[in-house]
């Protein structure tokens, strides 16, 4: 039984309740809704005990393609994970191409035409602002969200200074603070931490930002970027989903400012190093050291250009997107 957007309605949850206790033995349920639903949730009377929350991603690659993606087993390694990985033999370029232009949401992405993309990115916007976050929020001016919003794209892969947009956008810090995470919370962006051994260093170090509709980056490469942190993204909260760990997307930066993109901890330990390239190319000796300073992980760096397999060393791999994120 599938219930869409029933949190419009009035007493929604104690609905939901009587069906459930009447029929739970019967059927199983399926809930769906916007971000308003992982909110209202939170308060009134509770659904404890009934339900398990999952977040639905843009589509990835594998599912594009039509199969069913690799489903993460607990005892495996990351060095398990990146074999299986490699072993399927198949480079989907057009589909990623697809992904790339028109974003992985259902909508624009089958469509594939330049036209109805661009309007539905519009629309989504403008409602996402004046709905949803008016709904969600006590923002009173929202405009200053959609203009924060609209600098978001150019700071992609960067770390995110809410000083220099307060500047940009004449508002005080926390105004800005309120408008990032209004954007968090209406599921536009999610936000990627710096690994650190301290929580509390990662929780006061500047974070790098990512769309979910990674096309709202027009630089070619910041878009590359964010489509693989959606791609990683998607991945650990389906491994959590699954129960199979606790799994986090974060990144490495040095105190020398060598950066790698992205990193898998597991379970509060370093798992498996990322680098997003647009053009494939060898692998920086910082990436090395870092992945060897981390515990020996595995270093994996993901271009867009095809018909890229090649080992750069013990655990480290040049490959290209539409092979690797295609199952």
């Amino acid at each position: 039984m599938c219930f869409d957007e029933i949190h419009k309605m009035p007493k929604w949850k104690n609905i939901l309740k009587d069906y459930f206790d009447r029929f739970e033995d019967h059927c199983r349920f399926i809930i769906t809704g916007s971000a308003r639903i992982d909110w209202f949730r939170r308060s009134g009377d509770s659904l404890a005990g009934r339900y398990f929350l999952f977040k639905l991603f843009p589509f990835s690659l594998s599912e594009l393609v039509g199969d069913k993606p690799l489903s993460m087993k607990e005892e495996w390694t990351a060095e398990k994970f990146i074999d299986l990985k490699l072993s399927k033999i198949s480079y989907e370029a057009d589909l990623l191409e697809q992904l790339l232009n028109f974003s992985g949401f259902p909508e624009p992405c089958l469509k594939a035409r330049s036209p109805f993309h661009r309007r539905w990115q519009r629309d989504m916007a403008d409602r996402l602002v004046r709905e949803d976050i008016r709904d969600l929020t006590r923002i009173i001016d929202v405009e200053n969200v959609a203009t924060v919003m609209s600098l978001l794209p150019e700071r992609i892969g960067s770390l995110l200074s809410l000083n220099a947009i307060r500047e940009d956008v004449g508002i005080s810090y926390t105004a800005v603070k309120n408008c990032i995470s209004a954007l968090q919370l209406s599921y536009a962006i999610f936000m990627v931490p710096p690994y650190s051994l301290k929580i509390a260093r990662t929780i006061k170090k500047e974070k790098k930002c990512y769309f979910f509709d990674w096309t709202r980056c027009r630089d070619e490469s910041g878009r590359f970027e964010n489509y693989v942190a959606v791609e990683l993204k998607s991945m650990v909260e389906r491994w959590n989903d699954q129960g199979v760990g606790d799994y986090e997307l974060c990144f490495v930066r040095t105190k020398d400012g060598k950066e790698t993109d992205f990193l898998i901890v597991k379970d509060q330990k370093p798992w498996c190093l990322f680098e997003a390239k647009l053009k494939d190319q060898a692998i920086d000796s910082h990436h090395a050291r870092q992945a060897k300073a981390l515990g020996d992980i595995p270093l994996v760096q993901i271009c867009y250009d095809n018909n890229i397999l090649k080992k750069a060393g013990t655990k480290s791999f040049r490959i290209s997107a539409c092979r690797f994120f295609n199952s």
